[in-house]
């Protein structure tokens, strides 16, 4: 027996059995079978905001405080890396699947509200609609009638269109029996008016966003990697240290970059300026970097708190600081030690300053809390400005290179780092306080998945949503029609897919227009 001849019966009708194959893509394009997926994948989304992952700060103090089993259980299922497990990825793989396979089913019926509007209606089916009204008026001319419903509906804000059909009927005798040897033929006519039809799609344009959200989040999982670099005002470099985490321990890897970053400047504006240089005490961060590339050349590139920087597929963001206390600028008192009016410099970080009598004045370094080491050399106790100091480099015309100290507080003249040098009693007046460094956190994303993801995929998701439950498609049909006992008929009806409250007050007034337009009774029963 043949597969075509196989059959089953039900309540005792033949019903062909359906494959297996059948089955199994219904059983995948199926709506209900996406939002399940749609489901899990959100609660496991919420797993994630709720166990710490381990490429977030904090991780190793949080993987510390829990217990053997959980390390365990939690590093078994993947919990502590969430996003990047393998059943996660393998969700969304089935899930983009779900949603082509129900695009590929649903689209057509869809398309058709486009490419196919439906421009008239029977009266049946116009008095099936939850909107409708049914009008008479004792105007006999098809025209006038077509003339003042399609003013109605202009009048509305919708483009309508005329349209009309042959209908033939059949006598029918006192038995209700037809008789075909006599059939009636008359004309009806049609007013017809949509908005927003394109809505219809919009569903497909939420799959294509989700899709491209997923994809971007592949490519940038598959091809990218985090990594971060310590940027130290005057020092550069052309390497970074890419990031592999390991629960609890995270490993650093040179990876050679195809160009040269240079820190020319850092910057923390604070809230309070005499205050700490701490998270609590900041507006911003702020990195200056000078990017020499063989290729493309030299670029300068400013890094703040929200507004990364973009460069071949590395994003720079701020990461955090260094927060051994240090100075951006530095303003310097000098006074003669022969005696006059004191000299005033301001000298920014890797900077210098040239005296009226051609002495060069370079700032070299900072100390905040100026000490002696074991050594006996000058360092800094801690990196509180308790007792900060300003190192410089001093040459006087023809003259050595003399190493200077420029204390913000008094120092008497006795004390040989605090001595006046070179002919002038050295003084730190002021400073802007800046961190010794900063880090920059880096995702190289060559093929700019994350940036299709979030920029096409998110917000281009967000839109789609908007787009879908803000607008509606608004249909309206107006049946016109000769009255077998002289006028007109005219019976209105119309349906929206969305904010049918609101269409239902749009299709009063546009009934009532019409009513008005063509002096009509009320509406009619029906």
């Amino acid at each position: 027996m043949s597969a075509a001849e196989r059959s089953i019966k039900v309540g005792g009708a033949a019903k062909a059995a359906t494959p297996i194959i059948d089955r199994i893509l219904n059983f995948l394009s199926s709506v209900r079978f996406g939002v399940v997926l749609l489901c899990v994948l959100v609660g496991l989304s919420m797993i994630g905001m709720l166990v710490i992952q381990q490429n977030v700060d904090g991780f190793d103090a949080y993987y510390a405080s829990r217990t053997p089993a959980e390390k365990i259980i939690y590093g078994a299922l993947g919990l502590f890396d969430i996003y990047h497990s393998w059943y996660f990825n393998f969700l969304l793989l089935v899930l983009s699947l779900n949603i082509i396979l129900a695009s590929i089913d649903r689209f057509p019926s869809a398309w058709s509200y486009i490419s196919s509007p439906k421009t008239s209606a029977t009266r049946d089916f116009l008095l099936e609609q939850k909107y409708h009204q049914s009008l008479h008026t004792a105007t006999s001319n098809t025209d006038d009638v077509i003339a003042s419903v399609r003013d109605a509906f202009a009048s509305n804000r919708l483009k309508p269109t005329v349209s009309q059909k042959e209908v033939i009927s059949y006598e029918v005798d006192e038995n209700g029996k037809k008789n075909f040897d006599r059939t009636i033929r008359s004309t009806d006519f049609f007013v017809f008016a949509e908005r927003g039809r394109l809505n219809r799609l919009g569903a497909y344009i939420v799959h294509v966003a989700l899709l491209t959200l997923f994809l971007g989040h592949f490519v940038a999982l598959q091809t990218g990697f985090d990594a971060d670099v310590q940027m130290v005002p005057g020092n550069g470099t052309d390497k970074i240290q890419k990031i592999i985490y390991d629960l609890d321990k995270k490993e650093k890897f040179d990876v050679q970059l195809p160009f040269t970053m240079t820190c020319t400047d850092i910057q923390q504006s604070l809230i309070d300026p005499g205050g700490a240089i701490d998270v609590t005490n900041t507006l911003d961060w702020r990195t200056q970097l000078r990017i020499d590339d063989p290729e493309y050349g030299t670029t300068v590139a400013d890094i703040s708190l929200n507004r990364p920087f973009s460069y071949r597929g590395y994003r720079f963001f701020q990461a955090q600081t260094i927060p051994v206390g240090n100075a951006r600028t530095i303003k310097l008192q000098l006074t003669p030690q022969s005696g006059g009016e004191p000299t005033m410099l301001d000298i920014p970080r890797l900077g210098s300053a040239t005296l009226a009598d051609g002495t060069l004045v370079e700032y070299d370094a900072f100390l905040p809390d100026f000490s002696f080491n074991a050594e006996g050399k000058p360092d800094t106790r801690s990196g509180e400005y308790n007792n900060p100091v300003a190192v410089l480099n001093v040459t006087p015309p023809g003259g050595q290179r003399t190493r200077v100290f420029a204390f913000g507080t008094a120092m008497g003249d006795n004390i040989p780092v605090g001595a006046p040098k070179l002919g002038y009693k050295w003084r730190l007046s002021g400073f802007e306080k800046s961190p010794l460094a900063h880090v920059l956190s880096i995702k190289y994303d060559p093929y700019s998945g994350a940036f299709i993801a979030w920029y096409f995929g998110g917000f281009g998701l967000i839109a789609a949503l908007i787009f879908v439950f803000f607008l509606s498609h608004r249909r309206v049909w107006a049946l016109i029609r000769p009255s077998a006992n002289g006028g007109t008929d005219v019976v209105l009806g119309g349906n929206t897919n969305r904010n049918p409250a609101g269409f239902e007050t749009r299709f009063e007034k546009l009934a009532a227009d019409v009513r008005t337009k063509l002096n009509a009774a009320d509406p009619q029963e029906n």
